[in-house]
Protein backbone atom coordinates (compact mmCIF):
# COMPACT_ATOMS: atom_id res chain seq x y z
CA UNK A 1 0.00 0.00 0.00
CA UNK A 2 1.39 3.35 -0.86
CA UNK A 3 1.77 6.34 1.39
CA UNK A 4 0.13 9.62 -0.30
CA UNK A 5 2.47 12.51 -0.28
CA UNK A 6 2.24 15.38 2.09
CA UNK A 7 0.39 18.39 0.75
CA UNK A 8 2.56 21.56 -0.10
CA UNK A 9 4.64 22.03 -2.42
CA UNK A 10 6.54 18.86 -4.40
CA UNK A 11 10.35 18.81 -4.81
CA UNK A 12 12.65 17.00 -7.50
CA UNK A 13 14.71 14.11 -6.01
CA UNK A 14 18.21 15.32 -5.83
CA UNK A 15 19.60 18.50 -4.54
CA UNK A 16 17.89 21.61 -5.73
CA UNK A 17 20.09 23.89 -7.60
CA UNK A 18 21.46 26.49 -5.77
CA UNK A 19 22.13 30.42 -7.01
CA UNK A 20 25.09 31.38 -8.15
CA UNK A 21 26.94 34.50 -8.35
CA UNK A 22 27.61 37.22 -5.11
CA UNK A 23 24.80 39.03 -3.62
CA UNK A 24 24.28 42.87 -4.08
CA UNK A 25 24.15 45.02 -0.40
CA UNK A 26 21.08 44.33 1.26
CA UNK A 27 20.21 41.51 -0.78
CA UNK A 28 20.04 38.06 1.43
CA UNK A 29 19.72 34.39 -0.09
CA UNK A 30 16.65 33.16 -0.52
CA UNK A 31 16.03 30.62 2.54
CA UNK A 32 17.14 27.19 1.78
CA UNK A 33 14.70 24.43 1.37
CA UNK A 34 16.66 22.45 3.95
CA UNK A 35 17.54 25.34 6.86
CA UNK A 36 18.92 22.51 8.80
CA UNK A 37 21.47 20.79 6.51
CA UNK A 38 20.78 18.91 4.02
CA UNK A 39 19.42 15.57 4.86
CA UNK A 40 21.93 12.52 5.16
CA UNK A 41 24.95 15.29 5.34
CA UNK A 42 27.86 13.74 7.47
CA UNK A 43 27.34 14.75 11.37
CA UNK A 44 23.46 15.90 10.75
CA UNK A 45 20.51 13.51 11.77
CA UNK A 46 18.54 11.83 8.60
CA UNK A 47 14.85 12.88 8.79
CA UNK A 48 12.71 9.49 8.63
CA UNK A 49 8.72 9.57 7.72
CA UNK A 50 6.63 10.55 4.59
CA UNK A 51 7.83 14.51 5.95
CA UNK A 52 11.10 13.51 5.63
CA UNK A 53 11.97 15.85 2.46
CA UNK A 54 9.48 18.33 3.20
CA UNK A 55 11.45 21.60 3.08
CA UNK A 56 9.81 23.15 6.14
CA UNK A 57 9.32 20.12 8.24
CA UNK A 58 5.81 18.62 9.41
CA UNK A 59 5.00 21.63 11.59
CA UNK A 60 5.09 24.78 8.96
CA UNK A 61 3.02 23.97 6.17
CA UNK A 62 2.81 28.03 4.92
CA UNK A 63 6.60 27.75 5.49
CA UNK A 64 8.60 30.29 7.57
CA UNK A 65 5.68 33.02 7.63
CA UNK A 66 2.32 33.45 9.36
CA UNK A 67 -0.35 33.22 6.30
CA UNK A 68 -2.70 36.47 8.59
CA UNK A 69 -1.52 40.02 9.18
CA UNK A 70 -0.39 41.54 11.90
CA UNK A 71 -3.93 43.09 14.29
CA UNK A 72 -5.05 46.41 13.67
CA UNK A 73 -4.11 49.15 16.72
CA UNK A 74 -6.69 49.74 19.29
CA UNK A 75 -7.69 54.17 19.22
CA UNK A 76 -6.66 55.41 21.79
CA UNK A 77 -9.42 58.08 22.20
CA UNK A 78 -11.78 55.10 22.49
CA UNK A 79 -9.94 54.03 25.75
CA UNK A 80 -10.49 57.87 27.19
CA UNK A 81 -14.20 57.59 26.41
CA UNK A 82 -14.69 54.24 28.07
CA UNK A 83 -12.34 55.60 31.46
CA UNK A 84 -14.32 59.06 31.20
CA UNK A 85 -17.67 57.04 30.90
CA UNK A 86 -17.10 54.70 33.67
CA UNK A 87 -15.61 57.35 35.88
CA UNK A 88 -18.63 60.00 35.26
CA UNK A 89 -16.18 62.86 36.22
CA UNK A 90 -16.69 64.73 33.02
CA UNK A 91 -19.85 63.05 31.10
CA UNK A 92 -19.74 66.21 28.43
CA UNK A 93 -16.44 65.15 27.99
CA UNK A 94 -16.61 61.06 27.65
CA UNK A 95 -19.47 61.33 25.38
CA UNK A 96 -17.54 63.58 22.76
CA UNK A 97 -14.38 61.47 23.08
CA UNK A 98 -16.95 58.63 22.25
CA UNK A 99 -18.02 60.06 18.96
CA UNK A 100 -14.67 60.96 17.95
CA UNK A 101 -13.35 57.63 18.64
CA UNK A 102 -15.99 55.90 16.43
CA UNK A 103 -15.45 58.36 13.56
CA UNK A 104 -11.57 57.64 14.00
CA UNK A 105 -12.27 53.76 13.97
CA UNK A 106 -14.26 53.56 10.90
CA UNK A 107 -11.82 55.81 9.08
CA UNK A 108 -8.81 53.74 9.95
CA UNK A 109 -10.03 50.58 10.52
CA UNK A 110 -8.59 50.52 14.26
CA UNK A 111 -10.22 48.45 16.83
CA UNK A 112 -12.09 49.70 19.77
CA UNK A 113 -15.73 50.00 18.58
CA UNK A 114 -17.14 48.51 21.33
CA UNK A 115 -15.18 51.14 24.05
CA UNK A 116 -16.52 53.72 22.17
CA UNK A 117 -19.57 53.15 21.99
CA UNK A 118 -19.78 51.84 25.39
CA UNK A 119 -18.31 55.18 26.97
CA UNK A 120 -20.76 57.22 25.04
CA UNK A 121 -23.37 55.33 26.41
CA UNK A 122 -22.03 55.99 30.24
CA UNK A 123 -21.17 59.72 29.48
CA UNK A 124 -24.68 60.24 28.13
CA UNK A 125 -26.54 58.81 31.16
CA UNK A 126 -23.88 60.47 34.16
CA UNK A 127 -24.79 63.58 31.62
CA UNK A 128 -28.13 63.10 31.91
CA UNK A 129 -28.06 62.78 35.80
CA UNK A 130 -25.53 65.72 36.46
CA UNK A 131 -28.78 68.03 34.24
CA UNK A 132 -31.44 66.54 36.68
CA UNK A 133 -29.03 67.00 39.79
CA UNK A 134 -29.06 70.97 38.74
CA UNK A 135 -32.57 71.36 37.76
CA UNK A 136 -33.74 70.35 41.65
CA UNK A 137 -31.02 71.40 43.58
CA UNK A 138 -29.45 68.06 44.60
CA UNK A 139 -25.89 69.37 43.45
CA UNK A 140 -25.98 71.94 46.11
CA UNK A 141 -27.00 69.61 48.38
CA UNK A 142 -24.60 67.18 48.08
CA UNK A 143 -21.87 70.50 47.75
CA UNK A 144 -23.18 71.46 51.25
CA UNK A 145 -23.47 68.20 52.98
CA UNK A 146 -19.42 67.31 51.49
CA UNK A 147 -18.16 71.33 53.14
CA UNK A 148 -19.66 70.26 56.37
CA UNK A 149 -18.09 67.08 56.50
CA UNK A 150 -14.56 68.83 55.34
CA UNK A 151 -14.73 71.48 58.37
CA UNK A 152 -16.43 69.03 60.26
CA UNK A 153 -19.34 70.80 61.09
CA UNK A 154 -22.09 68.33 63.60
CA UNK A 155 -19.15 66.37 64.50
CA UNK A 156 -17.69 67.06 68.27
CA UNK A 157 -14.50 68.78 66.81
CA UNK A 158 -16.52 71.40 65.32
CA UNK A 159 -17.87 72.30 68.96
CA UNK A 160 -16.37 75.72 70.10
CA UNK A 161 -15.76 77.05 73.49
CA UNK A 162 -19.13 77.73 75.23
CA UNK A 163 -21.41 75.18 73.31
CA UNK A 164 -23.61 73.34 74.77
CA UNK A 165 -25.01 70.22 72.95
CA UNK A 166 -26.58 66.72 73.18
CA UNK A 167 -24.77 63.38 71.82
CA UNK A 168 -26.24 61.23 69.03
CA UNK A 169 -26.10 58.02 71.94
CA UNK A 170 -26.91 59.64 74.90
CA UNK A 171 -23.83 59.94 77.17
CA UNK A 172 -20.39 61.23 76.87
CA UNK A 173 -18.39 57.47 76.24
CA UNK A 174 -17.46 55.66 73.75
CA UNK A 175 -17.09 56.77 69.70
CA UNK A 176 -18.49 60.42 68.91
CA UNK A 177 -19.69 60.48 65.42
CA UNK A 178 -22.03 63.18 65.81
CA UNK A 179 -23.64 65.76 67.95
CA UNK A 180 -26.74 67.95 68.17
CA UNK A 181 -25.66 72.05 69.16
CA UNK A 182 -28.38 72.68 71.33
CA UNK A 183 -28.93 75.96 73.72
CA UNK A 184 -27.39 75.79 77.06
CA UNK A 185 -30.04 77.08 78.78
CA UNK A 186 -32.17 73.62 78.71
CA UNK A 187 -31.20 70.40 79.62
CA UNK A 188 -27.88 69.26 77.59
CA UNK A 189 -25.47 66.05 77.26
CA UNK A 190 -22.09 68.06 77.44
CA UNK A 191 -20.74 71.81 77.86
CA UNK A 192 -17.29 72.44 75.87
CA UNK A 193 -15.21 74.54 78.30
CA UNK A 194 -12.01 74.39 76.16
CA UNK A 195 -10.36 72.91 72.75
CA UNK A 196 -7.06 72.13 72.66
CA UNK A 197 -4.86 71.99 69.01
CA UNK A 198 -2.28 69.31 69.07
CA UNK A 199 0.79 69.74 67.17
CA UNK A 200 0.64 67.85 63.67
CA UNK A 201 2.81 65.14 62.42
CA UNK A 202 2.35 61.55 63.38
CA UNK A 203 -0.76 60.54 65.27
CA UNK A 204 1.52 60.15 68.64
CA UNK A 205 -1.08 57.15 69.76
CA UNK A 206 -4.15 56.86 72.04
CA UNK A 207 -2.48 56.50 75.61
CA UNK A 208 -0.86 59.59 75.35
CA UNK A 209 -3.42 61.81 73.44
CA UNK A 210 -5.81 60.71 76.35
CA UNK A 211 -2.43 61.65 78.75
CA UNK A 212 -2.30 65.43 77.34
CA UNK A 213 -6.03 65.32 77.44
CA UNK A 214 -6.15 64.49 81.18
CA UNK A 215 -3.58 67.21 81.66
CA UNK A 216 -4.73 69.93 79.97
CA UNK A 217 -8.28 69.54 80.48
CA UNK A 218 -8.36 69.22 84.63
CA UNK A 219 -6.02 72.50 84.44
CA UNK A 220 -8.58 74.62 82.21
CA UNK A 221 -11.43 73.67 83.76
CA UNK A 222 -11.15 76.20 86.49
CA UNK A 223 -10.26 79.03 83.70
CA UNK A 224 -14.43 78.28 82.44
CA UNK A 225 -15.77 77.29 85.63
CA UNK A 226 -13.80 79.83 88.25
CA UNK A 227 -16.75 79.34 90.71
CA UNK A 228 -15.89 75.21 91.72
CA UNK A 229 -18.36 75.71 94.27
CA UNK A 230 -20.97 76.66 91.84
CA UNK A 231 -20.88 73.48 90.23
CA UNK A 232 -23.37 70.45 90.19
CA UNK A 233 -22.18 67.60 92.83
CA UNK A 234 -22.49 65.44 89.53
CA UNK A 235 -20.77 67.52 87.14
CA UNK A 236 -17.27 66.16 86.35
CA UNK A 237 -14.42 66.65 82.87
CA UNK A 238 -14.93 64.49 79.84
CA UNK A 239 -13.15 65.36 76.87
CA UNK A 240 -13.51 64.11 73.00
CA UNK A 241 -10.01 62.83 71.50
CA UNK A 242 -9.05 62.48 67.82
CA UNK A 243 -8.51 58.84 66.89
CA UNK A 244 -5.99 57.11 65.03
CA UNK A 245 -8.64 57.39 61.70
CA UNK A 246 -10.19 60.92 62.72
CA UNK A 247 -6.05 62.22 62.50
CA UNK A 248 -5.59 61.20 58.78
CA UNK A 249 -7.86 63.47 58.27
CA UNK A 250 -7.08 66.46 59.78
CA UNK A 251 -8.83 66.23 63.00
CA UNK A 252 -6.29 67.67 65.95
CA UNK A 253 -8.64 69.03 68.58
CA UNK A 254 -9.20 67.80 72.04
CA UNK A 255 -12.42 68.94 73.39
CA UNK A 256 -12.90 69.76 77.03
CA UNK A 257 -16.35 69.79 78.54
CA UNK A 258 -18.30 68.92 81.82
CA UNK A 259 -20.83 65.86 81.43
CA UNK A 260 -23.09 64.56 84.13
CA UNK A 261 -21.42 61.48 85.67
CA UNK A 262 -25.60 59.50 86.40
CA UNK A 263 -26.44 57.25 84.32
CA UNK A 264 -28.90 59.49 81.26
CA UNK A 265 -27.84 62.34 83.31
CA UNK A 266 -28.17 65.66 82.10
CA UNK A 267 -26.74 69.32 82.76
CA UNK A 268 -29.19 72.35 82.72
CA UNK A 269 -27.85 75.74 82.16
CA UNK A 270 -24.68 77.10 81.42
CA UNK A 271 -21.63 76.24 84.26
CA UNK A 272 -19.60 79.30 82.78
CA UNK A 273 -18.12 81.28 85.45
CA UNK A 274 -15.49 83.30 83.88
CA UNK A 275 -14.73 87.27 82.59
CA UNK A 276 -17.33 86.91 80.77
CA UNK A 277 -19.67 86.92 83.59
CA UNK A 278 -17.82 87.90 87.02
CA UNK A 279 -17.35 91.46 87.79
CA UNK A 280 -13.61 92.42 88.92
CA UNK A 281 -14.17 91.28 92.52
CA UNK A 282 -15.02 87.67 91.72
CA UNK A 283 -12.34 87.23 89.83
CA UNK A 284 -9.88 88.79 92.01
CA UNK A 285 -11.28 86.79 94.45
CA UNK A 286 -11.75 83.34 93.16
CA UNK A 287 -8.36 83.85 91.03
CA UNK A 288 -6.65 83.49 95.00
CA UNK A 289 -8.28 80.98 96.19
CA UNK A 290 -8.49 78.76 93.27
CA UNK A 291 -4.31 79.06 93.34
CA UNK A 292 -4.04 78.15 96.38
CA UNK A 293 -6.48 75.25 95.75
CA UNK A 294 -4.00 74.02 93.11
CA UNK A 295 -1.35 73.94 95.53
CA UNK A 296 -3.16 71.97 97.84
CA UNK A 297 -3.97 69.23 95.23
CA UNK A 298 0.03 68.57 94.63
CA UNK A 299 -0.11 66.74 98.07
CA UNK A 300 2.32 63.84 98.01
CA UNK A 301 0.41 60.45 97.52
CA UNK A 302 2.75 59.03 100.12
CA UNK A 303 1.58 59.94 104.02
CA UNK A 304 4.20 61.65 106.05
CA UNK A 305 5.39 58.84 107.82
CA UNK A 306 6.61 56.84 104.62
CA UNK A 307 8.15 60.03 102.95
CA UNK A 308 8.13 63.25 105.13
CA UNK A 309 10.39 64.80 102.89
CA UNK A 310 7.93 65.23 99.79
CA UNK A 311 5.36 66.19 102.26
CA UNK A 312 7.69 68.81 104.02
CA UNK A 313 8.59 70.49 100.26
CA UNK A 314 4.82 70.41 99.62
CA UNK A 315 3.97 72.09 102.84
CA UNK A 316 6.79 74.57 102.00
CA UNK A 317 4.81 75.07 98.19
CA UNK A 318 1.93 75.67 99.98
CA UNK A 319 2.86 78.52 102.31
CA UNK A 320 4.97 80.08 99.22
CA UNK A 321 1.19 79.89 97.42
CA UNK A 322 -0.42 81.84 99.88
CA UNK A 323 2.02 84.29 100.29
CA UNK A 324 1.89 85.33 96.90
CA UNK A 325 -2.52 85.33 96.91
CA UNK A 326 -2.48 86.57 100.62
CA UNK A 327 -0.35 89.90 98.86
CA UNK A 328 -2.83 89.71 95.62
CA UNK A 329 -6.14 90.12 97.60
CA UNK A 330 -4.45 92.63 99.79
CA UNK A 331 -3.30 94.66 96.84
CA UNK A 332 -6.85 94.62 95.57
CA UNK A 333 -9.24 97.34 96.10
CA UNK A 334 -12.75 96.15 97.19
CA UNK A 335 -15.86 96.92 97.27
CA UNK A 336 -17.47 98.60 100.43
CA UNK A 337 -20.04 95.25 101.09
CA UNK A 338 -16.85 92.69 100.63
CA UNK A 339 -14.06 94.94 101.72
CA UNK A 340 -14.58 93.64 105.42
CA UNK A 341 -15.07 89.84 104.93
CA UNK A 342 -12.45 89.58 103.05
CA UNK A 343 -9.92 90.87 105.03
CA UNK A 344 -10.76 88.58 107.81
CA UNK A 345 -10.57 86.02 105.36
CA UNK A 346 -7.13 86.81 104.55
CA UNK A 347 -6.17 87.41 108.53
CA UNK A 348 -7.20 83.35 108.94
CA UNK A 349 -5.04 82.84 105.88
CA UNK A 350 -1.95 84.47 107.18
CA UNK A 351 -2.81 82.20 110.12
CA UNK A 352 -2.71 79.29 108.10
CA UNK A 353 0.62 79.66 106.27
CA UNK A 354 2.34 80.12 109.66
CA UNK A 355 1.76 76.72 110.13
CA UNK A 356 2.56 75.52 107.08
CA UNK A 357 5.43 76.96 107.42
CA UNK A 358 6.40 75.03 110.97
CA UNK A 359 5.24 71.13 108.56
CA UNK A 360 7.72 72.28 106.50
CA UNK A 361 10.58 72.77 109.25
CA UNK A 362 9.67 69.89 111.41
CA UNK A 363 11.21 66.08 111.45
CA UNK A 364 9.05 64.55 113.87
CA UNK A 365 5.15 63.02 110.88
CA UNK A 366 3.00 63.69 114.34
CA UNK A 367 3.81 67.25 114.15
CA UNK A 368 3.77 67.43 110.92
CA UNK A 369 0.00 66.11 111.17
CA UNK A 370 -0.56 68.52 113.82
CA UNK A 371 0.38 71.64 112.06
CA UNK A 372 -1.33 69.83 108.74
CA UNK A 373 -4.73 70.59 110.68
CA UNK A 374 -4.07 73.61 111.84
CA UNK A 375 -3.70 74.51 108.86
CA UNK A 376 -6.63 73.38 107.19
CA UNK A 377 -9.08 75.00 109.70
CA UNK A 378 -9.67 77.95 107.57
CA UNK A 379 -10.68 75.90 104.59
CA UNK A 380 -13.99 76.41 103.65
CA UNK A 381 -15.05 77.55 106.51
CA UNK A 382 -17.83 80.24 107.82
CA UNK A 383 -15.35 83.24 107.01
CA UNK A 384 -15.16 82.05 103.45
CA UNK A 385 -18.41 81.35 103.42
CA UNK A 386 -19.02 84.62 104.36
CA UNK A 387 -16.87 86.66 102.25
CA UNK A 388 -18.35 84.98 99.11
CA UNK A 389 -22.01 85.69 100.18
CA UNK A 390 -20.63 89.28 100.27
CA UNK A 391 -19.10 89.05 96.74
CA UNK A 392 -22.44 87.64 95.27
CA UNK A 393 -20.91 84.09 94.58
CA UNK A 394 -22.10 80.54 95.51
CA UNK A 395 -22.47 79.16 98.98
CA UNK A 396 -23.56 75.79 98.78
CA UNK A 397 -20.80 73.82 100.39
CA UNK A 398 -19.21 71.22 97.95
CA UNK A 399 -19.88 67.73 99.16
CA UNK A 400 -16.85 65.03 99.39
CA UNK A 401 -16.67 61.45 98.85
CA UNK A 402 -14.82 59.88 101.09
CA UNK A 403 -12.55 57.16 99.48
CA UNK A 404 -10.29 56.70 102.44
CA UNK A 405 -9.27 53.15 103.80
CA UNK A 406 -7.68 54.93 107.14
CA UNK A 407 -9.89 57.33 108.94
CA UNK A 408 -7.13 58.73 111.69
CA UNK A 409 -6.65 61.87 111.42
CA UNK A 410 -4.51 64.43 108.92
CA UNK A 411 -3.81 61.53 106.86
CA UNK A 412 -5.30 61.26 103.99
CA UNK A 413 -5.10 64.26 101.21
CA UNK A 414 -8.24 66.15 99.84
CA UNK A 415 -10.42 67.58 97.23
CA UNK A 416 -8.63 69.38 94.41
CA UNK A 417 -11.16 71.87 94.18
CA UNK A 418 -12.11 73.30 97.22
CA UNK A 419 -10.46 71.82 99.90
CA UNK A 420 -11.52 69.37 103.13
CA UNK A 421 -11.37 71.45 106.47
CA UNK A 422 -11.28 70.82 110.28
CA UNK A 423 -14.39 72.70 109.95
CA UNK A 424 -16.09 70.57 107.24
CA UNK A 425 -14.89 67.16 109.69
CA UNK A 426 -16.95 68.60 112.82
CA UNK A 427 -19.66 68.39 110.91
CA UNK A 428 -19.87 64.89 109.27
CA UNK A 429 -17.03 65.83 106.28
CA UNK A 430 -13.95 63.77 105.24
CA UNK A 431 -12.63 62.85 102.16
CA UNK A 432 -9.50 62.00 100.18
CA UNK A 433 -8.57 63.85 97.05
CA UNK A 434 -11.45 63.74 94.31
CA UNK A 435 -10.76 61.21 92.00
CA UNK A 436 -9.81 63.07 88.67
Amino acid sequence: MSIPPPPGPQHPQGSPEQPQGPYTQGQYPPPSPYPYGVPGAPGLPTAQGPYANHPYGPYSPYGPHSPFGSQAAVNGVAISALVLGILCFLPAVGLVLGLIALAQIKKKGERGKGMAIAGSVLSGVGLALWTLALTTGAASDFWDGFKGAASGEGTAYALAKGDCFDSATGNLEGEAYDVDEVPCSGSHDGEVFAVVTLPGGAFPGDDEVTRIADDKCYTLSDDYAMDTWALPDDADVYYFIPSRQSWRFGDREITCLFGSTEENGKLTGSLRSDATTLDADQIAFLSATNAVDMALYEEPEDLPEDDLAANQAWAKDVHAALGEQIAALRGHTWSKTAARPVTELVAEMEAARKEWALAAKTGDPDVFYAHYDEAYAYVDGPTTVTARKALGLDTTLPTYEDDSNDSGSGGGSVSAVSELCEWMCDRGYSGEKAPA
